[in-house]
Order: C-alpha cells, then sequence, then structure tokens
C-alpha cells in the first residue's frame, strides 16, 4: 500500500490519467467517454502546486458508429493548485479545460469546468458513409459535476452544456467503478455507464436533416432526446514508484435506441482499447 499511496500523493494526477486519455478519445471521435480509475479523496491533497505530465495511445472507432477504428494519440497535462485545476479536471470527462471544486470532503466532491474540443468530433472525410453530411464542429462545452467516492468504489455523474453554439446540445453521464488491489503496485478497476443526449446533440451527432439526405444519399432521420450510450470498460494501473505510472483500459460502447438506429451508425457495438505512462511531479 505504501508505493501506491506515496504515487498519489505526490503525482495527484496519476489516477485521473486514463480518465484524460479517454476523453480525448471522445473528443476526437464523438463517443461516449469511458469511466476512468479514480483516486479516492482522501488520497488527494488538497492544497500546494501539483502537476503531471505522460502520454497514450488508444485504438478507437473512426466516429461514433464507425465499423473502422484508429490509433488517437492522448497528450497527457495537469496542473492543480488548492480546488483549481488546468488541463485534465478530475471526476469529470473533460480532455482539456479549465476547472475547480465547489465543495469537497472525503468522500463527495461537486465541480464546474469550462473546456473546448481539441479536434472535430466528426469530419465528413472520415468515412465514405459521411460524404455529404456536415462536420460536427468543435466547440466550449461548461460542465458541472459530482462524485462520491469509497476505498473501493467511485460514482461520478456530470451535466455538459454545449456552450459555444455549435449544436451540440446537451449530455449527461452517469459512471460506476469500483477497485481491487492485487499487490501494492497493482490496481484493477471496471464498471459501467451510461451517457444521455438531448434531441440537439442525437440530430448532430447521429440525425440526416433533408438537406444532409439530399446531399448524402442516407435516409432523412430526426433522433429524439434518450439514451445515447450504454458501456462498460475494465482496466489497470501499475505503480511503478512515487512518479511513474503504467494504464491500461479495454471499454465496449453500446448504441442504443434512436441512436443506434441512425442511418449514419455502421456498427452498434464500439471497442475502445489503450494504453498509457504518466510522470507526476
Amino acid at each position: 500500500m505504501a508505493i501506491q499511496k506515496t504515487g498519489l500523493r505526490n503525482g495527484w494526477l496519476a489516477p485521473f490519467a486514463m480518465l484524460l486519455a479517454t476523453a480525448a478519445v471522445q473528443a476526437a471521435t464523438g463517443s461516449a467517454p469511458v469511466a476512468a480509475t479514480a483516486a479516492t479523496p482522501q488520497d488527494l491533497p488538497d492544497d500546494g502546486l501539483h502537476y503531471s505530465l505522460g502520454f497514450g495511445a488508444f485504438v478507437a472507432p473512426k466516429y461514433s458508429g464507425s465499423s473502422d477504428n484508429h490509433v488517437v494519440p492522448a497528450p497527457l497535462i495537469g496542473v492543480r493548485y488548492d480546488r483549481y485545476f488546468f488541463g485534465t479536471v478530475p471526476d469529470a470527462n473533460v480532455p482539456f479545460g479549465i476547472g475547480a471544486y465547489l465543495y469537497r470532503d472525503k468522500t463527495f466532491r461537486v465541480g464546474v469546468a469550462l473546456s473546448a474540443d481539441l479536434v472535430k468530433p466528426r469530419k465528413s472525410s472520415d468515412d465514405a458513409r459521411l460524404t455529404g453530411l456536415p462536420d460536427v464542429e468543435r466547440t466550449a462545452h461548461a460542465t458541472f459535476f459530482a462524485s462520491y467516492n469509497l476505498d473501493w468504489l467511485s460514482v461520478v455523474g456530470s451535466a455538459t452544456q454545449d456552450v459555444g453554439g455549435k449544436g451540440q446540445g446537451t449530455t449527461a453521464t452517469l459512471d460506476a467503478l469500483g477497485r481491487y488491489q492485487v499487490t501494492e503496485q497493482l490496481t484493477l478497476s471496471a464498471g459501467p455507464g451510461v451517457t444521455w443526449g438531448s434531441s440537439k446533440n442525437n440530430q448532430t451527432f447521429y440525425g440526416v436533416t433533408a438537406e444532409d439526405s439530399a446531399r448524402s444519399g442516407l435516409a432523412e432521420y430526426t433522433p429524439g432526446a434518450g439514451l445515447a450510450a450504454i458501456r462498460f470498460s475494465v482496466g489497470a494501473m501499475y505503480q511503478l514508484d512515487k512518479n511513474w505510472t503504467l494504464g491500461a483500459r479495454i471499454g465496449a460502447t453500446r448504441l442504443p435506441g434512436d441512436v443506434g438506429d441512425s442511418p449514419i451508425v455502421e456498427k452498434k457495438n464500439q471497442m475502445t482499447y489503450g494504453v498509457f505512462t504518466n510522470y507526476n511531479f
């Protein structure tokens, strides 16, 4: 236990590195986020300056619903001072932004974040199936998030609103993640999650307007608000020493209901595989 605890306290971002990596994949593919391994709040220092650097790589769908995959690089960076964050935002699926905790104690935390898409979530050039459809443009997001944490379990919820006016609407996520410490260095994790999308969000990512249909040849389609993803992930983190962390994660996502029935979707079952390394200062 000593190695893991020391690593967490000296490098606050290590347990959240996979969160940033998977959120970066979400930004690149438009797919639902995968729950990340998180530390319990008692393991996170509450004051002082802390920062971390790392790199990850994922094999992920080219876009949400694609049957083809591509490799997505995921640089990891995080800076924290007291309750304020830059880069990754703990407890929320924010790839890169700024955030702050509004409330925190040993088990419960509430916060807000502002972020922006690092790349376009979807481009018409991603796949021949998207020819004639508009790109999903990058935008800014405002996120409210909360987490409940025990030594062996984290439950994280978030609500995100497109504040850049690019049609991405509102999404809400809920993820639960259980942890099991196999050895002093090795921790395994697994858990389910869901994403809800507003009608505007689902239309942007999965809808086909009359104009889109005329250009692309796909059938006109208007999904409503509702469940946009059901997922389950498993992961492993290995603490090499107080500074270095290695990790791996596999996530399976199902696109249900109106989302899965979209003519844009080639494959309802989506898989993501990733590895990362992280150094904490």
